[in-house]
């Protein structure tokens, strides 16, 4: 007998209206989040209601339970926590149904005729015999066929949901697992449950261990510790390693899956003879995911090939000659480093540039690209974030982009079962080795950035002959994704290599400066407060920390500096804590944003935003759209894509139309559902790493103790190196002291150096 599945229902502890009728009109449905505005007939009377049944047609009989409740412009509506489609009862309501355009092909005129052959029996027909319909005047075989497999996919979609929801999984999880797998979910379901976690996103090994023991998997199933295996190393990617030795490998694994060791090294290495997993070198072991392991070794290739692949015009006197012309044209006077620095940018196939702040390392990047330019060379410059792009703009004066930008980035995101455009983590690059850049010399900066998979995809797009300039301090941070690709380049010895260290006498003036270069060689700081430009303030108490922030956020540092306040930037090496970040956005938000009538505000994973918030996207997103408005509101540019590090500031919140618009940096305005409000943080105060290519014209630095692996020299010098004109250190002069003396980091296990070097060799 036709049956619609229930699906699984939202919940609330007010109290609940429940009410039975038939979906008479859809107002509006959003794709990206199944947020939908229809109206409901129920005993004659029509009520609007909002919700997000995952699934749902006009003419469709349903029951659902919501709350009453009053909006501001709209009036009484029916604020809906479940919704449950349900067969029609007779054959007014089939007929309803079936002329709502629910089953295509099947229009008011033939729901009428079908009704008239078949009346109360029809929902019955079309369950058990559809290929009766066939009957009907207007239907063909091959048409009864066609609305038979349609009417067979909504029966087949809804019992997968209502199965999903047995494992508490959600309606858009469901839709992805349906569309992925179709009715395969049901094998996979119950004999493997841990291919979700590789297959879905939003799906990890934990909750898919969870949805494994209640479809009865055993603890100790070859499944269960494969999974667990791979979880591990992909969860080593995350923490930014490409391989982990053997016993830590084997480590995590039995924690994670809390099984004795001999039992899970069994199917490590059943994973390594299907190379699954790589295991390679002696003392220790590594252990690789074969991604990652084929990925440095990719890298290694692309990059010998390149250096391989160089020719020379001129000899080095005459390079040299040229230089100094381009000196006395353009009033620069390099230093003999940097001049051996512009001498190897024009005669080796990679070079690799280095140095900390004052050194000339601006200075000598616009040599090289003026270089180049008067040699009639296409000169194209990258940086890994927006805002390092738009830097290196700036101070070049030539337009840069975003590596992604310049690679053209492109969707492969398909449709879901009921056409809508269903969000895939997958990409493809439109350059590659196929359609390479038009490139004669590509020039990246702050590489230390870049991590190995955005770093293969730039190496695959550089043809022959390109000339490849890496530029960054490698005693920054390391990249958020996995590798140590600056460093790693610069200690296999196998590319031309200059490091500036001269600090030039206008940047000696800044205590900026000279205290930055004071942390990486572990001498005092200049903490006296008679700088212009470095302040350290001793505060020991987390709330007098809170108020001087503000003050200095608010009131002194803007008179001082002449810049606004949202230019200035609260940095903090941690996200928890009395001055972790969530913490710091809550309290400035509250001070330098709060609540007012006439700003309206959501909440989403447990953080307020508000109309007028600082923002930033903690997450690539290749596919959100955005637009550039010019006057009247009309579009100047628009495209896809903002990226991990962009800045904004929320312009409204809709809750009608569950969205948030936000404005970004450079003006490209993006309308985000509420559904992705997980890639966005309030932005007043942010993590060191997350600062990462970018500059601030004045940095806030709180500082009371935190762990030993974040409050490092490396950290310091970072956060110190973003400030432009100002730094203020708020906190102990204890930790700020242990912090700089510290030269402990975070290990990262990464093999491109040992790759490089093999190469070398032969």
């Amino acid at each position: 007998m036709w049956s619609f599945c229930p699906l699984p229902e939202w919940r609330c502890n007010e109290q609940m209206e429940q009410l039975r009728g038939y979906v008479s009109q859809i107002i509006y449905r959003n794709p990206e989040n199944t947020y939908t505005v229809f109206e409901l007939t129920s005993e004659g009377d029509t009520i609007t209601c909002t919700g997000f049944p995952a699934v749902i047609n006009e003419g469709e009989s349903c029951e659902l339970t919501g709350e009453y409740i009053e909006h501001p412009v709209y009036g009484e509506q029916l604020k809906i926590s479940s919704y449950r489609p349900c067969a029609p009862e007779d054959a007014e309501a089939v007929y309803r149904y079936l002329s709502s355009g629910a089953i295509k092909g099947i229009g008011e005129k033939l729901a009428a005729r079908i009704i008239r052959k078949f009346g109360d029996d029809t929902m019955q027909i079309l369950d058990e015999q559809p290929e009766r319909l066939a009957e009907v005047k207007g239907i063909s075989e091959s048409a009864a066929r066609r609305i038979a497999a349609q009417v067979e996919e909504k029966r087949e979609v809804r019992q997968a949901l209502l199965f999903l929801s047995q494992f508490g999984i959600s309606n858009r999880q469901a839709l992805k697992i349906w569309e992925t797998y179709g009715m395969e979910m049901y094998r996979i379901l119950k004999e493997n449950p841990y291919r979700l976690a590789e297959d879905i996103n939003g799906i990890g090994f934990a909750r898919a261990d969870e949805i494994a023991a209640m479809a009865g998997v055993n603890p100790d199933s070859d499944f269960r510790i494969r999974s667990g295996i791979l979880y591990v190393m992909s969860e080593t990617l995350h923490e930014g390693s490409c391989w982990l030795p053997k016993p830590m490998a084997l480590a995590k694994a039995c924690a994670l899956l809390n099984l004795p060791e001999e039992v899970v090294e069994i199917q490590m290495n059943n994973l390594a003879v299907e190379r699954r997993l790589i295991l390679t070198g002696t003392d220790p072991v590594q252990v690789y995911s074969a991604h990652a392991y084929y990925l440095e070794q990719q890298i290694a290739r692309l990059l010998t090939d390149l250096n391989n692949a160089g020719t020379r015009r001129y000899s080095d006197s005459e390079i040299l000659k040229r230089i100094r012309t381009i000196e006395e044209r353009e009033d620069i006077v390099l230093d003999d480093l940097q001049r051996e620095a512009v001498l190897l940018a024009a005669t080796s196939p990679v070079l690799i540039l280095s140095g900390g702040p004052g050194t000339g390392k601006t200075t000598t990047i616009n040599m090289i690209i003026r270089y180049h330019i008067s040699d009639v060379k296409a000169v194209v410059l990258a940086a890994p974030t927006g805002r390092a792009a738009k830097r290196m703009t700036e101070t070049t004066g030539y337009e840069a982009m975003t590596i992604h930008r310049l690679l053209g980035y492109k969707m492969t995101g398909q449709e879901d079962a009921f056409g809508d455009s269903r969000e895939d983590e997958s990409f493809r690059f439109e350059r590659d080795q196929d359609n390479p850049l038009e490139a004669d010399v590509v020039i990246v900066d702050e590489t230390s950035m870049v991590d190995i998979f955005l770093f293969c995809a730039l190496l695959k797009a550089l043809k022959p002959g390109t000339r490849l300039i890496l530029s960054g301090d490698a005693d920054q941070l390391p990249s958020v994704g996995p590798g140590r690709v600056l460093q790693d380049l610069m200690e296999s010895d196998a590319f031309s290599c200059v490091v500036l260290q001269k600090i030039f006498r206008q940047a000696s003036q800044s205590d900026i400066v000279m205290n930055a270069h004071a942390i990486l060689k572990g001498e005092p700081m200049r903490l006296d407060n008679k700088s212009r430009d470095f302040f350290f303030l001793e505060r020991n108490d987390a709330g007098v920390i809170y108020k001087h922030t503000v003050q200095m956020l608010r009131d002194m540092l803007p008179k001082y500096l002449s810049c606004r306040a949202e230019e200035i930037q609260v940095l903090t090496p941690t996200r928890k804590g009395a001055l972790g970040s969530l913490a710091l956005n809550e309290v400035l938000q509250s001070v330098l944003n709060p609540p007012a009538p006439d700003k309206g505000e959501y909440a989403a994973h447990d953080v307020v935003f508000r109309v007028g918030d600082k923002v930033m996207q903690t997450r690539n997103n290749y596919q959100i759209p955005w637009a550039v408005e010019g006057n009247f509101g009309i579009a100047v540019d628009s495209g896809t894509g903002i990226f991990n590090g962009d800045f904004g500031r929320i312009l409204r919140i809709d809750e009608d139309l569950q969205t948030m618009t936000i404005l970004f940096d450079d003006e490209r305005a993006v309308e985000y559902p509420f559904r992705s409000l997980d890639d966005l943080e309030l932005a007043y105060a942010i993590t060191v790493h997350k600062s990462q290519g970018s500059e601030y014209p004045a940095v806030i630095l709180p500082l009371l103790g935190g762990p030993q692996n974040l409050f490092n020299r490396n950290l310091l010098y970072t956060a110190v190196t973003r400030a432009r004109k100002a730094v203020v250190i708020l906190g102990s002069r204890r930790v700020l002291e242990t912090m700089a003396a510290n030269t402990r980091q975070s290990m990262r296990y990464t093999g491109l150096r040992d790759r490089l070097i093999e190469m070398q060799k032969g």
